[in-house]
C-alpha cells in the first residue's frame, strides 16, 4: 500500500499534550499513517471534552499531567459525555496507580511515551476494535503494587498540601475543620509509611495515587 494512500474513512484522533513540540511531533507522525487523521489538538485538560464534542474523534489520545484537569479526569468525563470516543492514555509516567485510575475512568489503553510510533498507531487501531491495550511491564507492576490504600478524601487533602500549604490553608480550601485535616493527613502518612505529609505527598504521587 503506498505511504500516501488514505482510505475514505480514516480513524479520527484527538491529541491532548501540553508540550507543544511533543504534540506537534505526534500529530505529524500519526498523520503519516494512511488510516489516521488528527482532527484536533489541545494543550489543556479542560479543553478535551469540548474539542471531542466539536470534532467527534474516534479515539482520544491523552497525556495525564495537563494544565486544568488531568487526562484521567478528562477520560472520566469523556466516558459520560462522549461515550463513542475511545480513550488511550499516553504518558511519560508509567506509574501503577495511574494505570488503575485510567481503567477506572474508562480508558481503553495505557502506553508510555518511549515506544515507537508504529506501536502507538497499532494501539489506536486496536482500541477502536474494542480491545484493551496496556503496556505489559506496567500491567505487571500494577498487579504487584496492589490497590490505592488512600481514601478519596485523604487524596484530596494531600493534593491540597502539594504546594506546602498550612493545615489552616488546606482546611479553608476544602471547607473542613483543622482537626479533621490533621486526622486525614495522619491517616495518609500512616498508610504511605512516611514520616510527614510532604513525604506522603511524594510517595502518593510516585505511586500514581494523586
Amino acid at each position: 500500500m503506498p505511504r500516501d494512500y488514505r482510505p475514505s474513512k480514516s480513524i479520527r484522533v484527538l491529541l491532548a499534550e501540553d508540550q507543544q513540540m511533543m504534540r506537534g511531533a505526534l500529530a505529524l507522525l500519526l498523520g503519516m499513517e494512511p488510516d489516521i487523521t488528527v482532527v484536533a489538538q489541545v494543550a489543556a485538560g479542560d479543553a478535551i471534552v469540548d474539542a471531542a464534542l466539536l470534532h467527534r474523534p474516534d479515539v482520544a489520545l491523552l497525556d495525564i499531567e495537563l494544565p486544568g484537569i488531568s487526562g484521567l479526569d478528562a477520560a472520566a468525563r469523556l466516558r459520560d459525555e462522549a461515550p463513542d470516543c475511545r480513550v488511550l492514555i499516553l504518558t511519560t509516567f508509567g506509574r501503577p496507580g495511574y494505570l488503575r485510575r485510567a481503567m477506572e475512568a474508562g480508558a481503553a489503553g495505557f502506553l508510555v511515551k518511549d515506544g515507537p510510533v508504529e506501536e502507538l498507531a497499532a494501539a489506536i487501531r486496536r482500541v477502536l476494535t474494542g480491545e484493551t491495550v496496556i503496556d505489559p511491564a506496567l500491567a505487571a507492576a500494577a498487579l504487584s503494587a496492589g490497590p490505592n490504600p488512600l481514601t478519596a478524601r485523604e487524596c484530596e487533602v494531600l493534593k491540597a498540601s502539594v504546594d506546602g500549604a498550612t493545615v489552616a490553608d488546606v482546611a479553608g480550601r476544602l471547607h473542613l475543620s483543622e482537626s479533621t485535616v490533621r486526622n486525614y493527613l495522619s491517616a495518609a502518612i500512616g498508610k504511605t509509611g512516611t514520616r510527614n505529609r510532604m513525604e506522603a505527598v511524594r510517595e502518593a504521587r510516585q505511586q500514581g495515587w494523586l
